[in-house]
């Protein structure tokens, strides 16, 4: 009996072994880059007549757009973030900031600004940063309010009518306390373990009653410098 093994079976085995590798590795691909699946955007928007017993001069208005997405890296450690970080910023960020401009009127009507982000329970705080802070999603909005300063932001964990709070700052000047605001609310069926609530907010003014001061005063009565405010 030969020992001598057929040259045609050991090809066959190989294009069987490769289209295998292939499909694995198509497979993984698509795994890794999963299409931005929105199931609901919801918007809030608040407008207070009164603070304090005291009637505003004019309405204090504050609103926010959030876009409830599929985690797609619920349920499991992926070390790379990355693919998904580049096709949903920019999706997230044109659409949500087109919504919020709609809103306002203009983006320069905007006086604050700010950014949030609530994971669900299978998820990792770190995937709710992923989709805020990338320059990828958080431009468009800067650029359509004319902003300087940074966007306020916050990101936990959840489940359905978790709190969602969106901290605002004014967006050209970070020391001015008027505009350091925190819109409030929450989503009842968001977000489930699988997703991810993604949040714009924004204000028209500032606090109706403000009269606090402002940062620049309490460096100039202390002698801080703006760069080292506590003198270290």
């Amino acid at each position: 009996m030969s020992n001598t093994i057929d040259p045609e079976f050991l090809n066959c085995q190989f294009q069987q072994g490769a289209a295998l590798s292939d499909s694995a590795s198509q497979q993984k691909e698509s795994a890794r880059t999963m299409p931005l699946e929105i199931r609901k955007i919801v918007t809030f928007d608040e407008e207070t007549h009164i603070e304090g017993f005291k009637k505003a001069q004019t309405p204090w208005r504050m609103f926010a757009v959030a876009a409830v997405v599929k985690n797609p890296w619920a349920g499991r450690f992926v070390e790379d973030l990355k693919p998904e970080i580049m096709d949903y910023g920019p999706k997230l960020g044109e659409m949500m900031t087109a919504r919020m401009i709609a809103l306002g009127g203009s983006g320069e009507a905007i006086e604050a600004y700010g950014k949030a982000a609530v994971v669900g329970v299978d998820g990792e705080i770190e995937h709710a940063s992923a989709l805020i802070h990338t320059l990828r999603f958080g431009n468009f909005y800067r650029e359509a309010v004319g902003a300087k300063s940074y966007l306020a932001f916050t990101n936990t964990r959840g489940g359905p009518n978790a709190p969602i709070a969106v901290p605002l700052m004014d967006k050209n000047d970070a020391g001015r306390r008027s505009h350091y605001l925190t819109i409030q609310f929450a989503i009842p069926d968001a977000p489930r373990a699988d997703e991810i609530v993604v949040v714009l907010g924004a204000a028209m003014s500032g606090r109706p009653h403000h009269r606090i001061g402002d940062r620049y005063q309490d460096l100039k009565d202390l002698g801080h410098d703006v760069d080292n405010p506590a003198s270290v």
